[in-house]
């Protein structure tokens, strides 16, 4: 198994139908224990008890940096380590430009980045002290073209922000043997979207999809499984596309 003896730390995982619990279920499938965080309580808990006896649930708002700070405590506390971080709690927002209010961009950003920022400074110390560790973050190939189906400019933007910033935390912990990557996923078939694709839509955008169909969550759950695992051992300050060739560099 990949990661069997690690421990992890996975956030905004509570969603049933989201990248975070398939994520979650991979690793545990893998051996790994793993943390729920969640806004959500009772989300949380109950997401880690499908996973088995070996994982734990805990609230977490991610824009809080004290509610990091003991999220992670209490996570040392249960499992005693932590080998991973998966940076991938999010919100999104559909939204133009033009109406965009001061408090729609506050509220994207502080989820978006804020929180890839506020998580990872709660655990890099751990990491930073034991001279290992693994962070991945969730971006988007809305970063990176500049806009997307269901998220507005502001959503683009920390995105955008994810990457620089997962690349930063790269370079700056490297020699502490951290190692940090970023996802971008096109679009991928989660509570986000369920509903919202009409026929047409969903044709239209699979026309620009090589690998013709829309992704999954197990789809990214992989990239992450790859990225927590050592079989990227030397993979640091990368960003892997997981869109189907939706965006060919």
């Amino acid at each position: 198994m990949l990661l069997s003896g690690k421990t992890a730390i996975i956030s905004g995982a509570a969603s049933p139908r989201g990248i975070g619990l398939a994520t979650a279920r991979r690793f545990a499938a893998e051996g790994a224990r793993v943390a729920i965080l969640d806004i959500d309580a009772g989300a949380a808990a109950e997401a880690a008890a499908s996973l088995g006896k070996s994982h734990v649930g805990v609230r977490c708002d991610v824009a809080d940096r004290a509610s990091c700070d003991q999220a992670a405590a209490r996570v040392l506390e249960s499992f005693g380590a932590i080998d991973i971080l998966i940076n991938n709690a999010g919100i999104t927002q559909p939204v133009k430009l033009l109406e965009i209010l001061a408090a729609d961009w506050d509220r994207i950003q502080d989820v978006n980045l804020k929180g890839v920022l506020f998580l990872s400074q709660a655990v890099i110390p751990h990491m930073r002290a034991r001279k290992s560790g693994s962070i991945a973050c969730m971006s988007s190939v809305s970063a990176q073209r500049g806009g997307g189906i269901f998220g507005g400019p502001h959503y683009s933007a920390a995105k955008a922000g994810v990457l620089g910033l997962a690349k930063a935390m790269a370079r700056e912990f490297g020699p502490d043997g951290i190692r940090v990557n970023c996802v971008t996923p096109g679009l991928i078939g989660t509570d986000i979207t369920a509903g919202k694709l009409t026929d047409e839509m969903r044709t239209k955008i699979l026309e620009g999809i090589p690998l013709n169909r829309l992704g999954t969550a197990e789809d990214v759950a992989g990239i992450y499984t790859f990225l927590a695992s050592d079989l990227s051992a030397y993979v640091t300050g990368a960003v892997i596309d997981v869109n189907g060739g939706m965006l060919i560099h």
